[in-house]
């Protein structure tokens, strides 16, 4: 960019919710999000759950004229679910896979609040996408990170992610907003959401985001956010479960005389190294459950060899040969599945140690700052560099 260049960049996000054979007017739903493409114009559309590359090549050449440039982004055996539009040439792209389950396209959902199974997953997919992000957008003018993040804001993998990479949310910096209540992305008006799994939540849910940040020399702010509400804006049905995202983002060179960044005092430090003192807390939890699900699966294997040694002997004397055959095929079942439980036990905790120890690390680095009083946080924590503050459009 040139100096004094300013841009107005407009974003559209949604969770398509495309699975073949299972959702509900597929087909109906991804026409009718081609014409909206169409007729908005975004600078960028950023879609998760389309599964079937189908849908994809039929909205590239829908909306090829709109958005010259597309990319669909395969992994494994169904694929990511995700694509992106954009009216601008998009110079590379690259994919990165979670560690724990191996999903590219978001972080592990969550089935049940109340006792949630998956949080020690989500926390450390948290982390290494804060990781990612820090490690890939050194050399950015922009960093966005959009999408379904299957986190409440008041999450803890929601607060270690922003902690960690100064990226701010556009439902809480924008002062122009427009859509469902507090920002909802799941509402109660949608005919596609369970109601059942909202009745503790009479407004919906937020887990669709939009999160930005400029890097050195660059301010970002965020003029306008708007989201659907249960329906499509121009057909009335919705478009999917989920509601859409649409921002209005505006980039600048950031002023000559650069003041200093509000969000690296004291406060904020200790806010930090709070949500990181509760992270490693729970990898830690993790990695303990891991290990005895590992050790248990363990115990199992080693107790189904021996009564396979033991159906072997049976079988070779002749007494109760009959019995001993009859109890191979179930023993070799449990064997079989008990090592699968290990194996998979064994790689989980392995990736969060592997996030508890970075963690660990990046706290300890945090601590030291404090103790030392520093102005500024470390690069790794933040992700911060000149120009990361929102300037007042």
């Amino acid at each position: 960019m040139k100096p004094n260049f300013s841009w107005r960049l407009r974003i559209f996000n949604l969770n398509c919710r495309g699975i073949p054979y299972l959702s509900k007017h597929r087909g109906d739903r991804m026409k009718r999000l081609g014409d909206l493409l169409n007729m908005e114009s975004f600078d960028l559309a950023l879609l998760e759950e389309v599964w079937s590359e189908q849908d994809f090549q039929r909205l590239r050449q829908k909306l090829l004229p709109a958005y010259p440039a597309a990319h669909y982004f395969r992994s494994g055996v169904i694929g990511s679910g995700l694509c992106v539009f954009s009216k601008h040439p998009i110079q590379e792209f690259t994919q990165h896979v979670y560690t724990l389950n191996g999903y590219p396209y978001m972080l592990h959902a969550e089935y049940n609040r109340q006792k949630d199974v998956y949080l020690t997953h989500r926390v450390a997919q948290a982390w290494e996408l804060a990781q990612f992000i820090h490690h890939t957008s050194k050399k950015a003018d922009v960093v966005l990170l959009c999408g379904d993040l299957n986190l409440h804001p008041k999450d803890l993998g929601c607060r270690l992610l922003k902690e960690c990479t100064g990226l701010h949310d556009a439902y809480h910096e924008t002062r122009d907003f427009k859509g469902s209540e507090e920002g909802c992305t799941m509402v109660p008006e949608n005919c596609y959401v369970s109601q059942r799994e909202l009745e503790p939540f009479p407004f919906g849910i937020r887990i669709d985001y939009v999160l930005y940040k400029a890097v050195s020399g660059f301010y970002i702010s965020c003029k306008t956010l708007r989201t659907t509400t249960g329906h499509d804006p121009h057909s009335g049905t919705p478009l999917s479960d989920h509601e859409a995202l649409m921002a209005t983002l505006c980039v600048r060179h950031s002023p000559p005389q650069h003041t200093p960044d509000p969000t690296q005092g004291p406060a904020e430090r200790s806010r930090l190294i709070s949500v990181l003192k509760e992270a490693w807390t729970e990898l830690d939890l993790g990695v303990a459950q891991a290990r005895w699900w590992a050790t248990f699966a363990g115990y199992v294997i080693g107790l189904g060899l021996l009564l396979l040694a033991l159906l072997c002997a049976l079988a070779a004397g002749g007494g109760v040969r009959e019995v001993a055959i009859l109890l191979w095929t179930p023993s070799v079942g449990v064997l079989l599945g008990a090592g699968a439980v290990y194996l998979f036990h064994m790689q989980e905790a392995k990736g969060l140690s592997r996030a508890r120890a970075e963690l660990q690390h990046v706290l300890g680095r945090a601590r030291e700052a404090q103790d030392l009083g520093l102005e500024s946080q470390p690069a790794l924590l933040l992700g911060q560099q000149e120009g990361d503050g929102a300037e007042e459009q």
